[in-house]
């Protein structure tokens, strides 16, 4: 099972991964690897969690740099050939995250730049067709309200999102699922949901778009519990 997770900052997205990881403990006997290194600054590294200091200090390059380092990261994490072993995955944002960000937050990614995130993203979009077609995109939106509410009620260390741009944030998440070639795809609201909710709202719409081997994996995983 692999999955690109994607929507604006407190739609859920990260919350939600960790709660399909043990989803997929329990129904397929193996968690899910999850990569969200796409939202900046706070790229979230693998191992120790990035410095305050060392936050800082990617905050200070300039457009062009972060343009080069974000790029290399996407493409760094996109399929380049059919994989010999089966790898179930989560990734969230990768190249639409920083379709929706860049040319808003971070000074790069617009049309007739160097680096058109529009360009880039079809490229990586191409690859996973090529490689792992059964790639699942997974929209994760809210209302704008509750976007609001929750930026107050619990405010990110390093936030992307401003408050004003809400509703504009929303709209092009909407735009980039809606032009992306992927096959499978989800939506899923998180606006009057539980955690739990959702999860079940997943395992019911991702029904369709298993493969045979996530099938084989889920019968075997519970004929080892019986």
């Amino acid at each position: 099972m692999k999955l690109i997770l994607n929507g604006c900052e407190y739609a859920g997205t990260t919350t939600l991964a960790e709660a399909l990881n043990r989803w997929s403990m329990d129904v397929m006997g193996a968690g899910l690897s999850i990569h969200d290194h796409f939202k900046l600054p706070d790229s979230k590294p693998h191992g120790m969690p990035l410095t305050d200091d060392e936050i800082r200090q990617f905050q200070a390059i300039s457009p062009r740099l972060t343009e080069v380092i974000q790029r290399h990261n996407i493409y760094y994490h996109m399929p380049k050939e059919v994989p010999k072993k089966k790898k179930n995955g989560i990734i969230i944002g990768l190249h639409i995250d920083d379709a929706v960000y860049a040319p808003l937050y971070w000074g790069y990614g617009k049309a007739g730049m160097i680096g058109e995130r529009a360009i880039i993203s079809t490229h990586i979009e191409h690859a996973i067709m090529k490689y792992t077609p059964e790639t699942v995109l997974v929209q994760v939106k809210a209302d704008p309200a509750v976007i609001a509410e929750r930026m107050k009620r619990d405010p990110h260390p390093y936030q992307v999102v401003q408050e004003k741009d809400i509703e504009h944030v929303l709209h092009r998440f909407e735009e980039e699922n809606w032009h992306s070639i992927l096959g499978g795809r989800i939506t899923l609201d998180t606006s009057r949901s539980t955690v739990q909710e959702t999860v079940e709202e997943f395992a019911k719409k991702i029904t369709p778009s298993l493969t045979d081997s996530d099938r084989l994996q889920m019968l075997t995983h519970r004929q080892a519990q019986d």
